[in-house]
């Protein structure tokens, strides 16, 4: 039996161009001939993502951070659970596999819930045993975090015109936003500059960023 592949996964707020560098890192890999495969999270086509779909429409409450965190983050888990079900096989047998958004999106939306730093220690230690645990899905080799400004990200969002509960709440976002920093340095991810100053970097140059990154760990775990 091969070993087991590698799990590469890139975090950022909404709007920071996660899906785009995704899928552009994907064919990047594949056009190398690399034996890869893309997933992401949460997976909208799947039942899972049920409770998922009811929580960002508003169902259990206009106010995402009134909505208690324990059970938000349960859905999510729960989605990705059922999902590493498609890819598992895959990804044991030593292929490569990219996920636009994983554990660390759970982590960063809901503990920014929390205001008081025992709470917030707390949640993460839950959550990080549920899911890594628990469920026993995979730690990902490599978590890039694409560092793009919340006022930037804004724009961006109003460009793509449609908003759920999380995205329509500017300041819950900068509180995102500020978990996500947080996450990154305490998890070790790799942290992609995606602006300079008040403008975005172009897609092409972040992605030849990430791309080098993830290079650096395919060579040196040869």
């Amino acid at each position: 039996m091969l070993g087991l592949g590698k799990l590469v996964v890139i975090e950022g707020s909404d709007g920071s161009g996660k899906a785009t560098q995704t899928r552009k890192l994907y064919e990047r890999l594949r056009d190398l001939e690399a034996n890869v495969r893309r997933v992401s999270f949460p997976n909208y086509e799947s039942e899972s993502s049920a409770l998922i779909k009811m929580y960002l429409r508003g169902d259990f409450g206009g106010d995402a951070e009134a909505v208690n965190p324990y059970a938000a983050a349960t859905f999510y888990a729960v989605d990705r659970f059922a999902g590493y079900n498609e890819w598992k096989d895959f990804y044991r047998s030593g292929g490569l596999v990219l996920s636009d958004r994983y554990v660390g999106s759970n982590m960063a939306y809901q503990v920014a819930k929390f205001i008081r730093e025992r709470d917030r220690e707390e949640f993460l230690s839950w959550l990080d045993d549920l899911e890594f645990n628990r469920f026993q899905l995979p730690r990902p080799d490599m978590t890039i975090f694409l560092d793009m400004p919340p006022a930037i990200c804004a724009m961006l969002r109003k460009e793509r015109g449609r908003e759920d509960i999380h995205e329509a709440d500017a300041e819950y976002l900068l509180k995102t936003y500020n978990a996500y920093k947080e996450i990154a340095q305490r998890y070790g991810w790799r942290i992609v500059d995606c602006a300079v100053g008040n403008f975005a970097r172009s897609t092409t140059d972040i992605h030849e960023n990430i791309l080098a990154l993830v290079e650096e760990l395919l060579i040196n775990n040869r």
